[in-house]
């Protein structure tokens, strides 16, 4: 993901701003790290270079 996205990124629990953190990048992409919300401190993961906005009780569903 590009960290300008965080423009417009907030966190879908609480809609406060999200600030990067431990990322791992490939050039200008963020392809690794965490967002973490600047209010609640909710953590969400950027895996291969996709944020998972998911809240957390829903990241460990699967589908059926």
């Amino acid at each position: 993901m590009k960290e300008s996205l965080l423009e417009i990124l907030c966190c879908p629990l609480d809609k406060h701003d999200l600030e990067l953190e431990d990322a791992q990048y490939d050039g200008d992409e963020v392809v690794s790290g965490d967002l973490v919300c600047s209010e609640c401190g909710e953590t969400y993961p950027i895996e291969d270079g996709i944020p998972n906005l998911l809240p957390p009780d829903m990241r460990e569903q699967t589908p059926a």
